[in-house]
């Protein structure tokens, strides 16, 4: 009975880490307008607050990094959900790892350029024409 039980905790463990993973990947249409960029510009406005000059690059590096922990999350918490003999069918790989960053790379080129464009930028700078 308590292999059962465990076995339960590590299917809804996986799963939860899974949605969690979905929910910080580019993998949804909704994802980037919700999620990550909300998240990216808080991480770089606070920062913009002590460093005005790094407005960019934060947004870029956290841009980038929950997209990327977004892919890993989801790949470790399916791998954690299905069972023991799929986890070891399937296991994520270095070649994984290298294609979620590639995609996560290609989605914070376009944050990049949105930023460069001026239709990004931090708040402060929003609220100066107020």
């Amino acid at each position: 009975m308590k292999s059962s039980k465990k076995a339960y905790y590590d299917k809804l463990r996986g799963s939860t880490i899974a949605c969690i993973g979905f929910f910080l990947s580019p993998l949804s249409w909704w994802n980037d307008s919700y999620v990550n960029l909300p998240i990216a510009y808080l991480c770089a406005w606070l920062i913009s607050l002590f460093y005005p000059g790094m407005f960019l690059t934060a947004f870029v590096g956290s841009y980038f990094a929950t997209n990327v922990l977004g892919f890993v999350l989801l790949h470790k918490g399916i791998a954690g959900a299905v069972s023991k003999s799929a986890l070891l069918k399937t296991p994520y790989t270095v070649r994984n790892f290298l294609k979620d960053l590639a995609i996560s790379l290609a989605y914070t080129l376009l944050i990049v350029l949105l930023v460069k464009l001026g239709i990004i930028k931090p708040l402060q700078d929003y609220l100066k024409g107020v």
